[in-house]
């Protein structure tokens, strides 16, 4: 199995976190601010903080290997 870059798992986790919002903004307008809302909030959290990590990784990772 080939290890993928964190730069290529930083763009999954941000597209995770964006789709998460969408359905979290449609869930919401149908049906309000339940705890599926809440969940659907939360998950995009994570995704984003995770795109966050990996993305600051990988030019941690870059910076040292330049060196």
């Amino acid at each position: 199995m080939t290890r993928r870059s964190p730069l290529i798992m930083a763009l999954i986790y941000f597209a995770l976190g964006v789709l998460f919002t969408v359905f979290a903004t449609q869930n919401v307008s149908q049906n309000g601010w339940g705890f599926f809302s809440y969940f659907l909030v939360f998950l995009a959290t994570l995704d984003f903080a995770s795109a966050l990590r990996m993305a600051a990784l990988h030019f941690k990772i870059r910076k040292l290997n330049k060196k």
